[in-house]
């Protein structure tokens, strides 16, 4: 309990951190449930961490009533990722980047964070649990879904990130999802969640 208690807040740190060090400053976005956030966030100026707690509600309402072990599992993780998000929004960028390496450092550190999070089976919750419902309606892979639901979010920014931000964040969410993989790579216990949540 107190490895994954500290999994959950250094994993969250490292979020937090990307988030507000590399991607916020220069108006990049990720997949899934932070992307959405970062969306509104640049779209309205609303929190990041509080616009991804209030867009999941859904989720963990559906989460509730088809998969406890999601609901329970993941929970912890998407409030305390988000207060970090919030707590060290513009209050820590200690140097500036160019847009690249800023896109490649903060999918980095976010795909590091969420890595360490699903090696002790917890997650920041996210659009995942969406993909796994579609799948088992439709009987369409969950993976592909994951990637076409990313994909959607990123497409979604486009208008308000314009087209060379938006190209930036793909290079973000390829970061992720290769340190995402890395870190579970040397889990005993490998899970299957989506990275980009």
């Amino acid at each position: 309990m107190f490895e994954k208690t500290m999994a959950v807040f250094f994993g969250s740190l490292l979020i937090g951190l990307g988030i507000n060090g590399f991607l916020v400053p220069h108006h990049l976005l990720d997949g899934g449930i932070i992307g959405i956030g970062l969306i509104f966030h640049y779209y309205f100026g609303w929190p990041t961490g509080l616009s991804m707690i209030l867009l999941s509600i859904p989720l963990y309402i559906l989460a509730w009533h088809h998969d406890r072990q999601f609901f329970y599992n993941s929970l912890h993780g998407l409030i305390i990722s988000s207060l970090f998000i919030d707590l060290l929004n513009n209050r820590y960028i200690l140097f500036q980047l160019s847009m690249f390496w800023s896109s490649v450092l903060g999918g980095v550190l976010v795909g590091s964070g969420i890595g360490l999070m699903l090696r002790y089976k917890t997650s920041t919750g996210g659009t995942d649990l969406l993909a796994q419902l579609i799948g088992k309606i439709t009987s369409i892979n969950v993976g592909i879904l994951i990637f076409i639901i990313d994909g959607l979010v990123i497409l979604s920014g486009l208008k308000i990130v314009g087209f060379e931000k938006f190209c930036y964040s793909f290079i973000t969410i390829i970061f992720v999802g290769i340190m995402t993989t890395l870190t579970l790579m040397k889990s005993s216990h490998p899970v299957n969640i989506n990275p980009n949540n």
